[in-house]
């Protein structure tokens, strides 16, 4: 119950009470409220400032971990550019080397990129720089292995070329060792078996007994299989490419036709003695962008060191060939 209060009244000689106006009594009220609520307000502000609410401490922690999250990007980029650069040393150093290839230069991998500022859609945070150079370095990693990765599909290419050009070229003895009689003529100066003159023999001449087969030394299109040469009677001319052709002249007949795309090792025709022939026996020529050479370079395919060295010997003797 709220006290009663009076007050003398001089005039009449007695106490009356007091009446509180009601302005009065609403002004009280509102100082009060205003008071308290600035009270409150302070207390709120300065506890705020030294005391992190729920919220807070959530985002707080949501920032902790994307730091965390950011740091473990940037060690996993760490190993995957560490990586990336082992496979662009061998890719620089052992693949574009082997297959002949320009190295790919260092400023076209770790390019970066001009214009305008990428990176300013992260500007004005907290962990800007972070955010925005984790973002750089990733964009030039992906860069980088978009460059390796076309580097390395150029390199599946230029080894299947250089599949096909190692199947194409003539490497292997067109007739095999255990057929032949004898090795009787190889590439140079060589008696001529009809005039007896020293002339250039331009092939060599592998000695075996009327039809032994005849195998083609690379890949190829036969290009002839008649016998219009002079000189060579019955013979086949294989397109290699790159540049290759291989001649098997005196044969007694052919296992393949003209246009026929054949694989080395395949039997293509039999040993004769058509044309300007002494004996039975293979003529074999390789020719070069049209010029032929000596193929005793090209039997690495299926002679060993020691029967190569033996062939060697034999092909260097100046006797006399059989055409």
């Amino acid at each position: 119950m709220a006290k009663v209060k009076y007050y003398y009244d001089s005039e009449t000689l007695s106490y009356r009470k007091i009446k509180r106006k009601k302005r009065t009594t609403f002004k009280y009220a509102t100082v009060f409220l205003l008071a308290a609520a600035l009270f409150g307000f302070l207390c709120f502000a300065i506890a705020s400032s030294y005391i992190e609410s729920p919220k807070e401490r959530q985002l707080a922690r949501e920032l902790q971990n994307m730091e965390l999250q950011y740091e473990l990007l940037n060690k996993r980029m760490d190993d995957a550019i560490a990586a990336l650069e082992n496979v662009e040393e061998r890719d620089n150093a052992i693949y574009r080397l082997y297959f002949e290839a320009n190295p790919i230069p260092e400023e076209q991998r770790r390019a970066g990129f001009g214009g305008i500022n990428r990176y300013k859609k992260f500007e004005g945070f907290d962990n800007s720089q972070l955010i925005a150079e984790s973002n750089k370095r990733l964009d030039i990693l992906e860069k980088a292995i978009v460059v390796q990765s076309k580097s390395l599909d150029e390199i599946a290419k230029l080894a299947e070329d250089k599949e096909k050009f190692l199947e194409a070229i003539p490497a292997i003895q067109p007739v095999n060792n255990e057929n032949l009689t004898r090795m009787a003529s190889g590439y140079g100066y060589r008696t001529d078996p009809f005039t007896k003159a020293r002339k250039f023999h331009f092939g060599m001449d592998f000695t075996a007994p009327r039809g032994t087969p005849v195998y083609a030394t690379g890949d190829g299109i036969v290009k002839r299989a008649d016998n219009s040469s002079s000189g060579y009677g019955k013979h086949i001319r294989i397109d290699h490419d790159y540049g290759y052709m291989s001649l098997y002249a005196h044969l007694y007949k052919y296992n393949v036709r003209v246009n026929q795309r054949v694989k080395r090792g395949d039997l293509i025709g039999y040993v004769g003695s058509t044309g300007r022939s002494e004996a039975p026996h293979l003529h074999y020529e390789i020719f070069k962008d049209g010029d032929r050479i000596n193929p005793i370079n090209f039997y690495y395919g299926n002679l060993s060191p020691l029967e190569f060295d033996i062939l060697l010997k034999k092909a260097s003797l100046e006797n006399q060939s059989l055409d």
